[in-house]
């Protein structure tokens, strides 16, 4: 029998659910049948009821079911009056059952914000988060639900904009208190092996639904002639397209368009030389710096530091996983251009960047399906390592502190040899285990204090989450959870 339902609020304002409505699932017979009437007019009158239902639904659009497979048998059989609040960032484990008459029935909840109604239904028609329905028309709130059937629990998140979500934070946020979505091998969407390939959707398609940390590997084309600019999108020694080299320039040139037409958000782009032949990071370095960023300065933040939204916005961030050529080393005193990532740890649990800027989870050896819930353990351990943490922010009484390090948490892993590890095996478990971790249990205090290392609650970030296959069938909800758990920061930079 499944448990009663658990509501958690995840926005930075009260919430009420007011109103319980239950109907019987579309093509389902319901547990109860009444007799059928041999009394024409009676058929008659049910007949122009329906049809009166039926044309209501059609022309009022606010009045209409959350759920459009729930339309045409939108007759409630329960309808229930509550008054249930559940505060900013908290827990209510409410006695509403799922289920009354049988195993078919969807349960609508009416929510209630400064006087505005909003609703959902559960379970939806697909396993994705959905929008509330506001119930009136220019309406405050945008809420976005995630229910998670096997635990009866539904989390509730402000719904963001995913194009220009960091348009809504203050201008002095240190990046690194961001909850920031991340993807792994960014630009390989394309046909290639399924070991190589790593994403659903192209780069622009990603950063319109919310990422802002690019992850991109690269191999110099044509070292013999200096005034090459060509460096070839890879994916360890392999091209990431059957159909012919793909080109950073190209890459650049989405990225930047963005910027252009987003110019509140900013992109932090790892990059890394992988690839064949003799190439040297001294080489790939002369040609970033000398094609890229010396012709087009106002485009990066090259500082080894971490930065604010104010001084990041409309730019890329660099982290730099390679070594620089002394030739373009005049930089941050003379230690080279970009957040130095160069000392990356090596497919590790936790690991400190030398300089102390960045701090990763990358473990990728996965010899093994099975070992895949040790790489969702090591995620979610980083989850909470991060979100105990709090912003030092102007007025705070932690405002004289250093900005914590960037927490960079990959969720991918993969095996060439094992096509039970390759990308997409691995993130169709790791994924749908981090939604579920990031809705019942991250910076949750009940579930804090069950841990045998005690973790504080703190802003909730998330650190910068990289992950493959998002977007996969339009299904972003893992960069919906990411992003929304911005909410608690934003909550105390507006105080």
């Amino acid at each position: 029998m499944a448990s009663p339902l658990i509501i958690r609020n995840l926005t930075s304002t009260p919430i009420e659910l007011k109103l319980i409505e239950r109907f019987q699932a579309p093509g389902q017979a319901p547990a109860k049948t009444e007799e059928k009437s041999n009394n024409n007019e009676s058929s008659l009158g049910s007949l122009a009821k329906n049809f009166t239902t039926l044309m209501n639904n059609v022309t009022n659009t606010i009045q209409s079911p959350t759920n459009l497979e729930l339309a045409a048998n939108a007759q409630s059989f329960s309808h229930k009056d509550v008054s249930i609040r559940i505060e900013p960032f908290e827990v209510c484990k409410t006695d509403i059952p799922l289920k009354e008459r049988d195993d078919h029935e969807i349960m609508r909840l009416t929510f209630e914000n400064a006087g505005q109604r909003y609703r959902l239904d559960v379970p939806s028609p697909t396993s994705k988060s959905t929008s509330l329905t506001p119930l009136q028309q220019n309406s405050q709130f945008e809420y976005t639900g995630v229910y998670l059937p096997q635990s009866s629990y539904l989390s509730l998140y402000s719904s963001a904009r995913l194009n220009s979500w960091m348009g809504k934070l203050k201008p002095q946020t240190p990046l690194s208190a961001l909850s920031i979505p991340g993807t792994h091998n960014s630009a390989t969407h394309y046909l290639a092996l399924p070991s190589v390939r790593c994403q659903a959707v192209s780069v622009t398609d990603q950063l319109n639904n919310g990422v802002r940390f690019l992850d991109v590997r690269v191999q110099p084309e044509n070292l013999e002639d200096p005034n090459a600019d060509g460096l070839i999108l890879v994916h360890a020694v392999f091209p990431i397209s059957l159909t012919g080299n793909k080109y950073f320039r190209d890459f650049l040139n989405e990225v930047t368009a963005f910027l252009d037409q987003n110019p509140s958000e900013t992109v932090l782009m790892s990059l890394k030389r992988e690839g064949v032949g003799k190439s040297t990071d001294q080489q790939f370095s002369k040609i970033l710096h000398d094609h890229y960023i010396s012709k087009d300065k106002g485009r990066w933040f090259t500082d080894n530091r971490i930065p604010r939204l104010e001084e990041a916005r409309k730019k890329i961030v660099l982290v730099r996983r390679f070594g620089v050529d002394d030739a373009v080393k005049g930089y941050n005193n003379n230690a080279g251009f970009g957040l130095d990532a160069s000392s990356w740890p090596d497919n590790c649990e936790d690991g400190l960047c030398v300089g102390g800027t960045i701090r990763v989870q990358d473990f990728y050896e996965v010899e093994e399906s099975v070992n895949i819930d040790k790489k969702i353990k090591f995620c979610h351990t980083h989850l909470e390592k991060a979100g105990s943490l709090v912003c030092p922010l102007p007025g705070a009484a932690n405002a004289a502190q250093a900005p914590h390090p960037f927490f960079i948490n990959f969720l991918t892993a993969s095996n060439f040899f094992r096509p039970g590890c390759w990308p997409d095996r691995v993130a169709a478990k790791v994924n749908p285990a981090t939604v579920d971790f990031l809705c019942r249990r991250h910076n949750e205090k009940e579930y804090y204090s069950t841990l045998a290392e005690k973790r504080a609650i703190g802003d909730g970030s998330t650190g910068i989450v990289v992950c493959d296959w998002v977007g996969e069938k339009g299904d972003w909800d893992l960069v919906r959870c990411i992003v929304g758990h911005n909410a608690k920061l934003e909550l105390r930079e507006n105080k």
